[in-house]
């Protein structure tokens, strides 16, 4: 089996990662930057972000692995402590693969240039730094809101727990194969009107996003911000590509969702 490691930057991470790829090339696999089998993320979530976005173009070919160095995390979930049970596993067992849902965001440009395809494995925000965002917003085709305000986050399940949370939304659990949009601070007066409430769609339902006033744009896709200009819609669906994450035992979404937000501790 061929592998790579995407690393955090701090001392702790930079160690565990020479300590995986000295024991796992004894066991004789292959340490392979290009083509890996196999990505083992050592950080946090952001670094398995970063990972996600460095071989989104292998996702059919690639599985990815986390352990945390820092706060536990969703996708992150093997303990330093852990290591050397993490790293017979992988050398020994064959994985077991858990799929979850991508979103699929295409920004349409307003003159003859080309359209621009990300995939995300949180989410993707739309905000502007030159006062509110003014979007109707159809969805299959038909008008469904004018929104005005801040700005909108559109989510995968697995990355409802993140931004989307923050903002008010629904966890959902990552089995279900949909995308969520949630409003920052929508303003709702006898012009516009939204319907105020997170919207859940299926992957058969598309969310178009079309400008009614000339700015620019600041679309984050999970951690890369990008700024447009003269965008003529964002369309959004849940992608026909999933991610891979590799699996040694179990690790339920609903207890990494207690682990990470409720205590068990009575007072």
């Amino acid at each position: 089996m061929k592998f790579a490691i995407q690393c955090k930057g701090d001392k702790t991470s930079k160690e565990i990662r020479s300590k995986i790829k000295n024991y796992l090339i004894e066991f004789e696999l292959e340490y392979n930057e290009k083509e890996p089998d196999l990505v083992i993320s050592v950080g946090g979530d952001g670094t398995l972000l970063e990972a996600f976005h460095s071989y989104v173009h292998r996702l059919k070919e690639t599985a990815f692995i986390g352990v945390h160095t820092g706060h536990l995390g969703f996708y992150a979930d093997w303990l330093p402590k852990e290591l050397e049970k993490l790293i017979i596993e992988i050398a020994r067992t064959p994985f077991q693969v858990v799929e979850y849902p991508l979103l699929e965001i295409i920004i349409h440009p307003n003159k003859g240039e080309r359209e621009d395809r990300f995939l995300a494995l949180n989410e993707c925000s739309v905000k502007t730094a030159e006062g509110s965002v003014v979007f109707d917003v159809d969805i299959k085709g038909e008008h469904f809101e004018t929104f005005r305000g801040d700005g909108l986050c559109i989510s995968t399940p697995s990355g409802s727990t993140a931004y989307n949370k923050a903002l008010g939304g629904a966890i959902i659990h990552p089995s279900i194969e949909a995308i969520q949009i949630t409003e920052m601070a929508s303003i709702n007066n006898r012009v516009f009107r939204t319907v105020g409430s997170p919207l859940i769609l299926p992957k058969h339902h598309t969310c178009l996003l079309k400008p009614l006033n000339d700015r620019s744009f600041l679309i984050t896709i999970d951690h890369i911000t990008k700024t447009y200009q003269d965008v003529k819609a964002i369309e959004c669906r849940v992608a026909k590509e999933k991610v891979k994450f590799a699996r040694f035992r179990p690790f339920p979404f609903w207890k990494r969702v207690h682990d990470s937000f409720i205590t068990d501790e009575r007072r």
